[in-house]
């Protein structure tokens, strides 16, 4: 049995994180620094990723900063050998990056189609493919994805979104019956409406900043879906993760996590 401040306690280890630069990324980041990993982040914001690893370091954890377009299978692959090489080995891959789409099926471009689920779906498939080859060798290491409460519920425009998280989800029990030999555990996570960049198109003004008086609309409309009477912020799914990676949940693999406050999705 591992006592719980060993079990939470994930000194020495690494993890490969895309889409670090905000939100879900960027909470996960920080929560698993103050765990004791050293972390790689891996964005196409690099200046992003690089405030949140000034940020990690300013407080005296490790991080590195690998500019990465997750559409390109080099760049997932360049992340991920530049964590094994230069942070000594890779325990933890969290699939993160992401991002949201809304159109009705009979309007969706062939371009469009093709652009999401290179974002959504194929960047998890590599992400997945280069952990293993350092993970394998190890015989240890968790991988973590990100699908959606999406996968739920259908809704109108959200084809192509939900598509591509269901294949998220799917491959991540399927890739964790042929890694569980190899002492790797992989999960995903299929959160509810999370206060993100995701979401900052329903209260976000044509310049940018936030219109206070419709967030607080979003909040208490979606918030009031869920039984916990809130709508998530991103480190309510960051814990999930540490969850996830820990020694806690060691015994926990082909799982589909839903930090969602008590719903599939409210619509």
């Amino acid at each position: 049995m591992t006592e719980v401040s060993q079990a939470f306690d994930l000194s020495g280890q690494v993890a490969v994180l895309t889409g670090a630069a905000s939100g879900i990324g960027r909470a996960t980041a920080r929560l698993l620094s103050e765990a004791g990993m050293a972390v790689a982040l891996g964005d196409i914001d690099e200046k992003g990723a690089q405030a949140v690893a000034d940020e990690i370091t300013g407080q005296g954890g490790s991080a590195l900063v690998v500019r990465t377009d997750v559409t390109q299978r080099a760049d997932v692959d360049a992340l991920v050998d530049r964590a094994a090489g230069e942070l000594g080995r890779v325990d933890v891959m969290g699939n993160i990056a992401g991002v949201p789409h809304n159109q009705l099926v009979a309007d969706v471009t062939d371009d469009e189609f093709e652009r999401i689920l290179a974002i959504n779906l194929k960047s998890v498939f590599y992400g997945c493919q280069a952990a293993m080859r350092v993970m394998v060798p190890q015989e240890s290491g968790n991988i973590v994805n990100i699908s959606s409460g999406a996968i739920d519920t259908p809704a109108p425009t959200l084809a192509c979104y939900g598509m591509t998280k269901a294949a998220v989800a799917m491959l991540t029990k399927t890739l964790a019956v042929e890694a569980g030999q190899h002492g790797i555990r992989v999960n995903a996570l299929a959160p509810g409406v999370i206060l993100t960049n995701f979401s900052r198109q329903h209260f976000a003004n044509a310049d940018g900043t936030v219109d206070e008086e419709r967030l607080a609309g979003y909040k208490k409309r979606f918030g009031g879906m869920a039984p916990l009477g809130r709508v998530g912020e991103p480190e309510d799914v960051a814990w999930t993760i540490l969850y996830l990676v820990s020694e806690a949940a060691s015994f926990v693999t082909g799982q589909i996590l839903r930090p969602n406050g008590g719903v599939a999705m409210p619509w």
